[in-house]
């Protein structure tokens, strides 16, 4: 299988993995590890009620530790909900930082992080490597199954006033720490394992076909791919099934990491402007558009082959079928998964009008994903994307 031309690549990982049921326990210690004194946990509602912050905070204790709590996360946080998280942090003149909870309550930590060690606004940190001090160490906690952030060294924060997305990287900013716990992915509810798991497949797929794939993407792309197609099986038969969870939750996290190795694509672009001017979840407007920029891509003869492979991998084709069946299959499958787990069928189901197209279509096409996608993509193909999706109904 081939690889671009700009396939160069330098890889030094900079998270350690913990996975396993009931690690939420060797938090504290973990901490402890990276010479916690004073710790804020980033955190929303929804995991405090669900107990997940409790078992944190006895960890921490029974370490020895102090900390604060910062609960007020919402879905795809804005820079208020930052600057709100900052105060605290502030405040409570912290020396350590824990993200616990999905996506969002990672990205919040991690804009606290550049503005506590860096100082300005998240505007500052648009783009990438734009941190020029040391930044607190972190271990992120994920209790849901998809976004992959904890293997991120990106924050993704919205504006408040705009509600454009800001995509700030820097390798200062990664997790020290992933701590994964399945028995923590079992509290999730339909709708958003729903959503998650797509966006964890999203993040495998996408990342396998980029234009700056190369061969560690490539692993991690395939092994993420592998393992959500065969946990959502799983547990979609079973939802309490902790080794169908822990299989998503893992191949979420290399999903994180084989972002980090080869970036996102046509997809996430498409995506993006419709969180941003229709308040879809990402999950939701992910699955939206996945199936169709599948098809779109797999005019490349080399995405081609990779979809061919990640079907066969996953038994969505059967050996020896010719390379375009597995684009056919994969996209076919995107599009059975979204329809099963009850995600929205149509861009008109998210009440997005046909006038709406050319705008969403020139927000996608000034997204950075976009010039990583495997083929080019201008606002004109983003039209006919969003037009497909508009006009599809499974």
């Amino acid at each position: 299988m081939g690889y671009p031309s700009t396939s160069e690549f330098d890889f030094a990982p900079a998270t350690r993995i913990v996975f396993g049921a009931g690690r939420i326990g060797r938090l504290g210690e973990l901490a402890r590890q990276y010479r916690a004194t004073r710790v804020l946990v980033v955190t929303d509602p929804g995991i405090v009620r669900a107990g997940h912050l409790a078992r944190a905070e006895e960890s921490l204790r029974s370490a020895g530790l102090w900390h604060a709590v910062f609960d007020r996360v919402v879905e795809n946080p804005t820079t208020q909900t930052v600057d709100d998280c900052l105060a605290l942090a502030r405040q409570s003149r912290i020396d350590f930082l824990v993200g616990l909870g999905g996506g969002s309550s990672m990205d919040t930590a991690k804009g606290c992080n550049f503005l506590l060690s860096n100082g300005g606004r998240m505007e500052d940190y648009w783009g990438v490597g734009k941190a020029s001090r040391p930044m607190l160490p972190l271990i992120a906690v994920p209790t849901t199954t998809g976004t992959g952030s904890e293997c991120q060294s990106f924050a993704l924060i919205a504006q408040s006033e705009t509600h454009v997305k800001m995509a700030c990287g820097d390798v200062k900013a990664a997790a020290k720490v992933a701590l994964l716990d399945p028995d923590l992915a079992l509290s999730q509810p339909p709708a958003v394992a729903a959503a998650t798991g797509m966006d964890a497949l999203s993040h495998a797929v996408e990342s396998a076909v980029t234009i700056r794939r190369n061969p560690i993407s490539q692993l991690f792309s395939r092994e993420a791919f592998r393992l959500c197609v065969r946990g959502i099986r799983r547990a979609s038969v079973d939802p309490k099934d902790v080794s169908a969870r822990g299989d998503v939750l893992l191949g979420a996290a290399l999903g994180g990491l084989a972002i980090e190795n080869s970036m996102l694509g046509a997809a996430h672009a498409a995506a993006n402007p419709l969180s941003a001017r229709f308040g879809v979840a990402h999950g939701q407007a992910i699955g939206l558009m996945l199936p169709a920029v599948v098809r779109f891509n797999a005019q490349d003869p080399e995405a081609r082959k990779i979809y061919q492979q990640l079907a066969l991998q996953a038994g969505l084709v059967e050996a020896g079928r010719n390379g375009s069946s597995g684009a056919v299959a994969l996209a076919d499958f995107l599009t059975q998964f979204r329809r099963q787990a009850g995600l929205p069928r149509s861009l008109a189901a998210v009440s997005v009008q046909p006038l709406d197209l050319q705008p969403l279509a020139d927000d996608a096409a000034r997204q950075w994903t976009a010039g990583f996608n495997p083929r080019p993509v201008t606002a004109a193909d983003f039209v006919d994307l969003y037009r497909s999706a508009m006009e599809s109904g499974d």
